[in-house]
C-alpha cells in the first residue's frame, strides 16, 4: 500500500466539486484487474492522535486482512478533505463526525460508518503570556483565534466555545494555522491568542511552557463540560451513496477498524508509539508516548456511535453554525451514521 501526501488546494477543489457534485450518483469504486477494492482514504492529519486508527490500520495489516487496497492521503484540514471526497478525488474520509450534519444542511449527504471517539480529542490552547488574560469563552472578544481552517471542525468548535460564553462569531477573528508547527509558530509569533489544535502538538505546548489547556476536550469528564454533552469527532464517513451501492466493501473496512481499535485498546502508549511510524514522533519518542497517554482514553473499543452524544452535536451546531442553524430542526441524525456495519464486525469476531 502507498502512502502519499496530498498537494491539492482546497480553492481548486472547489472548482473540481461545481462541476461533479451533479453526477455522484454515477460514482464507481475501482475494483482493478484482480477485482480488490482499490480506496482512497484522506485524513485530516496522518500524524494527529486523534486519527490515529487510520494509520494503525495499515501498520497492524488489518486492511491487507480484508483485502482491500487502501491508499492513505495526508490533508491537515477537514474542510479540505471534506471537499475531496463530495469531488471524488477519494472514497472516504477519516476526519470529524460534525461535517455529516454540516453537509446535510447544505442538501449533501454523507454518513459515519465506524466512530473512532465520542469526544473531540482536542484543547483549547492559549498562550502561556495571555493565560491571565483569556480564562475562558467570555474572553474570545476581540481575539485571534487559531484554526486549521475556516469550516473546519477546529472552527466549528470555536465558535460553539465563544457561543457559550456569550462571544458572536464577528466578535473574535478566526486565524487559519494549520496545525502542528504552524500552529505553534503562529502562538509564539502572536498572531494567535488562543487556538485550538490537538496532539502531540497539546503536549509540545505543554511540555515547553509556551502554552495551557484552557479548554481539554481529550476526555468525556472535559467534553461534558466544555460542550454540555459528549461530541462525537474522529470517524470515517463516506457518501450515503458509496455506503448504498458498496456495503460489502464498507463492512471490509469497519472490520478493519473495530480490529484496530481493540488491539488499542489492548495496548500501552509505548507499545502504540512502537508500531507507529517512527516519523510520527517528530524525532522525540518521549514526548509522542505522552501525548498518547494523555489521548489514548478518547477511543472507543467498538467503532459504535453514542446516540445521545451525536445529538448533542446537532444541539451544538444548532446553536453555534450559522449554516445549521436555520435547518437544525430538520436535520434526520439517523443519515449521519450507521452502526450497522460495526456491529456486524463485532458480531463476526464473536463468532
Amino acid at each position: 500500500m502507498s502512502l502519499k501526501r496530498t498537494v491539492g488546494v482546497a480553492a481548486a477543489l472547489m472548482l473540481t466539486l461545481a462541476g461533479t457534485v451533479a453526477c455522484r450518483d454515477s460514482r464507481t469504486m475501482d475494483f482493478g484487474e484482480s477485482g480488490k477494492p482499490h480506496i482512497k482514504i484522506m485524513i485530516g492529519g496522518l500524524s494527529k492522535v486523534i486519527y490515529l486508527p487510520g494509520q494503525l490500520a495499515a501498520q497492524l495489516g488489518e486492511y491487507e486482512k480484508q483485502g482491500l487496497d487502501v491508499e492513505l492521503f495526508d490533508q491537515p484540514s477537514g474542510a479540505n478533505a471534506e471537499t475531496s471526497l463530495l469531488a471524488g478525488e477519494v472514497q472516504a474520509v477519516v476526519g470529524f463526525y460534525d461535517h455529516t450534519i454540516d453537509l446535510q444542511a447544505k442538501e449533501q449527504c454523507l454518513t459515519s460508518v465506524v466512530q473512532f471517539a465520542n469526544v473531540p480529542g482536542e484543547a483549547e490552547m492559549v498562550a502561556t503570556k495571555k493565560a491571565g488574560e483569556i480564562r475562558g469563552g467570555a474572553d474570545f472578544k476581540g481575539r485571534n483565534l487559531g484554526v486549521t481552517s475556516l469550516g473546519s471542525s477546529t472552527d466549528f468548535l470555536t465558535k460553539a466555545l465563544a457561543q457559550r460564553g456569550g462571544v458572536t462569531p464577528k466578535e473574535y477573528t478566526p486565524v487559519k494555522v494549520g496545525a502542528g508547527q504552524t500552529f505553534i509558530s503562529a502562538l509564539n509569533q502572536g498572531s494567535i491568542d488562543a487556538g485550538m489544535t490537538t496532539d502531540p502538538t497539546i503536549a509540545q505546548l505543554t511540555n515547553t511552557g509556551q502554552a495551557r489547556v484552557l479548554y481539554d476536550m481529550r476526555t468525556e469528564q472535559g467534553t461534558r463540560a466544555a460542550l454540555g454533552g459528549l461530541y462525537p469527532a474522529s470517524s470515517l464517513y463516506m457518501s450515503c451513496q458509496i455506503v448504498e451501492r458498496y456495503p460489502d466493501v464498507v463492512q471490509k473496512l469497519a472490520n478493519a477498524y473495530v480490529a484496530s481499535l481493540q488491539w488499542l485498546s489492548k495496548h500501552t502508549a509505548e507499545e502504540v508509539a512502537a508500531k507507529m511510524p517512527k516519523s510520527f514522533a517528530g524525532g522525540d519518542k518521549a514526548l509522542y508516548v505522552k501525548s498518547l497517554k494523555d489521548s489514548l482514553g478518547m477511543f472507543t473499543k467498538d467503532g459504535r456511535m453514542d446516540p445521545e452524544g451525536a445529538r448533542n452535536v446537532l444541539k451544538v451546531l444548532g446553536d453555534s453554525s450559522s449554516n445549521v442553524k436555520p435547518h437544525k430542526d430538520k436535520i434526520d441524525l439517523s443519515k449521519t451514521y450507521t452502526t450497522q456495519f460495526v456491529d456486524a464486525a463485532k458480531a463476526r469476531q464473536s463468532d
